[in-house]
């Protein structure tokens, strides 16, 4: 189990420079006693403040402030229970000051909260003697650890934890399930030190004819050395899913004549007619690049055919979760909600993501080998060849499986999560900022929601993930890529968030699932079939949060103390049944002690048969 659940107050030398003062000051601090502080999380401030509460108006309290988290209590006496926040620092993408020392109206001045997982925060505080300068010069420090060079709380956090998360992900391991190497695909540690690609891992699965010389001439013709390697092999047919980023063709329509011979090996690998090379971009775009150097795969490319799937880039990604912000948060506008959810085409991405996964699954799984790419290879390409590989491969819709697809297609292949979410980073306007993993969890929840046996994961899971994907409490999503992890020792200064999901397997289970191996998924893509995520994108509502995520969560907890109890009897009925007395007495007649102990299953149908 976790340490997590010990309180620690240790200080820590790149937090702080003088343990003593941190004693002295923390002795001035009131007890904390809602929240267990988790080992290696210091108190920094605690202040009398008033939280502008979107549901429940103004409302006094304290607000405390560690090293990880932001930490609000109400004090009303007409609140019960009290109004609590517990916001990870991480999650806190903007900080502004809010009104002035001469702002009329009551709680004009304070401090305003932008946060990453869909909701805002507004504090009030006196306006007199410059009352939240220092509260506001600690959340812009410990919200933006890289900004004033400082460490992210992962490294500072000092949680143990039974299981090494670390070691869910074994590359050669993950080959050798799919049956590599063989006669047709082998693995090269050409990139052992990262100098033919710096964003891909050192291992990589290749043509078998392909030499490491070829590989490096292929590299010099796709952008940023990403070339075309394997990331899935089906076990019957031996089509293959691979994925790179886009060739460096240009405005002069370049050829390179190994890029093309390289991808016809991969066709060759399986004796197809034909590869398909899957675009993640709309057409115009892929012909826009031309003017940077970029470009896609034309008619030189023999026994090919090249498909564009229409997937918008990052910035239009970027706007879209914007609009749904604002109709989700803080109030929700019933009389014109589905023109407004319309509106931030939300919805829509999510289909064309779905539909181009679809579409990768179905051709490999007809036996024609794919090349899937976007410019770079590590935000549009991540999310069709995971979600392909969960359509395809039961193995990773199981609870290990997920954390290893995660792990393989995602952060070893350098989709750069530090740009993209901006950890630790005060430039809350970085360009590079997008919701693209956001997008891809939302697209399982929806194959969850169409297959609900099919995943032996629940939506706890997937919140989780996200919730850390933005807490900065673990290393797993810290940086860009591979490489700079290396550099900066993650792995052995930092804890995965892995090892806090093997600590408490049992609340990530779906209870209804059902292995069914070798079967493939193929979800309904359509408008008609695709919903808003309500319990992760308006949970915060606590209206919504009562009606939709107070029964789900109940449930799963009834179902799997059940399941847990019907398997504790059954254990109790096999060890009774082994031993030779028991055997001849159960022969005889039913024993009414175990009868008692087990009920006829028609007591509890009505518990299992829950609609959803």
């Amino acid at each position: 189990m976790a340490s997590a659940s010990i309180p620690a107050l240790n200080s820590n030398p790149l937090e702080h420079n003088s343990s003593q003062k941190t004693s002295r000051e923390s002795l001035k601090m009131e007890p904390l006693a809602d929240v267990t502080l988790l080992p290696g999380e210091e108190r920094v401030i605690d202040k009398d403040i008033i939280y502008i509460c979107p549901f429940s108006g103004p409302l006094k309290g304290k607000v405390f402030i560690t090293n990880y988290r932001l930490y609000f209590k109400s004090s009303e006496a007409s609140q019960d229970p009290a109004v609590t926040l517990d916001v990870p620092l991480g999650v806190i993408g903007r900080v502004e000051k809010m009104g002035g020392a001469s702002s009329r109206g009551e709680n004009s001045y304070g401090l305003d909260i932008t946060c990453k997982d869909m909701r805002n925060l507004r504090f009030a505080l006196k306006q007199e003697g410059h009352s939240r300068r220092d509260i506001f010069d600690i959340l812009f420090k410990h919200a933006f650890p890289v900004s004033h060079g400082q460490p992210h709380f992962a490294y500072v956090s000092q949680e143990k934890y039974e299981e090494n998360g670390w070691d869910v992900y074994k590359p050669m391991d993950e080959f050798i399930r799919q049956g590599l190497p063989n006669d047709k695909w082998r693995i090269t540690f050409i990139n052992n030190v990262y100098d033919l690609c710096d964003t891909y891992p050192t291992i990589l699965g290749v043509p078998f004819k392909a030499t490491e010389e070829d590989l490096r001439r292929v590299a010099t013709f796709r952008s940023r050395a990403r070339i075309p390697v394997l990331s899935w092999i089906h076990r019957e047919n031996q089509a293959v899913i691979t994925r790179c980023s886009q060739p460096l063709v240009g405005m002069s329509g370049k050829r390179n004549k190994d890029d093309e011979r390289y991808l016809e090996l991969i066709r060759e690998a399986n004796g197809a007619a034909k590869l398909t090379i899957y675009d993640a971009r709309p057409s115009v775009n892929a012909v826009a690049n031309k003017a940077t150097g970029g470009g896609y795969e034309g008619d030189e490319y023999q026994n090919a055919e090249l498909v564009f799937l229409d997937i918008h880039n990052i910035h239009v990604m970027r706007e879209s979760l914007r609009k749904l912000k604002d109709i989700v948060y803080p109030n929700v506008e019933e009389a014109h909600w589905l023109s407004s959810l319309e509106s931030t085409h939300w919805l829509e991405h999510i289909k064309l993501v779905l539909s181009g996964a679809i579409q990768v699954a179905d051709k490999v799984s007809g036996g024609q080998s794919v090349v899937v790419h976007c410019s770079d290879g590590w935000d549009r390409t991540a999310q069709l060849t995971s979600l392909a590989m969960l359509l395809l491969d039961s193995h990773y819709r199981t609870l290990r499986g997920f954390q290893v697809l995660l792990e393989k297609e995602w952060i070893s292949f350098g989709h750069k999560f530090s740009s993209r979410i901006g950890h630790g980073d005060k430039n809350h306007a970085d360009q590079d900022r997008s919701p693209i993993f956001l997008q891809f969890i939302d697209c399982v929840w929806q194959m969850t929601r169409q297959f609900p046996t099919a995943f032996e994961f629940n939506e706890r899971l997937l919140i989780t993930i996200l919730d850390h994907l933005y807490s900065c409490r673990f290393g797993t999503f810290l940086y860009n890529c591979e490489s700079v992890r290396h550099q900066q020792e993650l792995r052995s200064k930092t804890v995965s968030v892995w090892a806090l999901v093997g600590s408490n397997r049992e609340s990530y289970l779906n209870p209804f699932y059902t292995s069914e191996a070798g079967r493939v998924l193929y979800p309904v893509a359509s408008m008609r079939h695709l919903e808003l995520w309500v319990s992760y994108y308006i949970r915060w509502n606590p209206r919504i949060r009562q009606q939709q995520q107070g029964p789900v969560e109940q449930r799963y907890v009834e179902l799997l103390a059940l399941r847990d109890e019907y398997l504790r009897k059954l254990e109790e009925l096999q060890l009774s049944d082994s031993a030779p007395s028991s055997h001849l007495a159960n022969s005889s007649a039913p024993s009414p002690s175990s009868s008692a102990a087990s009920p006829p299953p028609a007591q509890h149908v009505t518990h299992m048969h829950t609609p959803f």
